[in-house]
């Protein structure tokens, strides 16, 4: 009995000491950010193990689709967890604060569980936002289809169930009145983002052609 209970104890106190291990790791003194190509800045692991600079990964998971994970810009695996150098927590720097909350947040996003499922449901403004802004961009490669299908099968669901019916639909249904709409808004959006970006460009040429004849 006391041999089982010696053995548990130091069992407790090999992990203790390999989850301070874990808290007390930094990233290389002879590393920089592959993102960034400069010095770390608030540093944050990723669960794949690769350091970044935690503004610059949020950054980079920004400008990807906001509603899933950030890919490792190494290796590709999804980052469902960023895990900040545990000396930072003891910072009281406004920029390292304002930093270390949005990586907080990001992994209530991905934590899964109840947690995660009401963190998604707060968020839903800041992902209809971020879609709207992708579906305008003609670079982006996600068009949000699926996404925006969805969205519209839900709304007709809430129409069936609500006593309104002010909709005219004819032969196709509520349903996919709903749908064939969701396609021609992505359509919509994705021309308006065109348009708005070779405005953008006609207005820079005209900028640069100014700027040579005052030359």
């Amino acid at each position: 009995m006391e041999m089982e209970m010696e053995e548990r104890g130091s069992k407790v106190d090999g992990s203790e000491s390999r989850g301070n291990k874990r808290l007390s790791e930094s990233p290389p003194d002879d590393d920089c950010c592959p993102i960034c190509f400069c010095s770390f800045t608030v540093p944050c692991r990723s669960n794949c193990g690769h350091w970044y600079c935690g503004n610059c990964i949020l950054q980079f998971w920004n400008y990807s689709s906001a509603s899933k994970p950030c890919k490792c810009p190494m290796c590709t695996c999804k980052i469902v967890n960023l895990m900040p150098e545990a000396s930072l927590q003891q910072q009281q720097d406004r920029e390292v604060t304002e930093v270390l909350k949005s990586v907080q947040r990001y992994n209530l996003l991905f934590l899964g569980g109840a947690r995660g499922f009401l963190q998604k449901v707060r968020e839903i403004p800041f992902f209809i936002k971020r879609m709207f802004q992708r579906l305008m961009d003609p670079d982006a490669n996600d068009t949000y289809i699926d996404e925006m299908r969805i969205f519209a099968m839900v709304l007709s669901i809430i129409y069936k169930a609500s006593p309104f019916d002010f909709i005219p639909t004819g032969r196709l249904g509520i349903g996919r009145v709903f749908d064939f709409s969701a396609i021609a808004l992505v359509l919509i959006l994705r021309l308006v983002g065109i348009y708005r970006r070779r405005r953008l460009m006609q207005r820079v040429r005209r900028l640069a052609a100014m700027e040579l004849l005052q030359e």
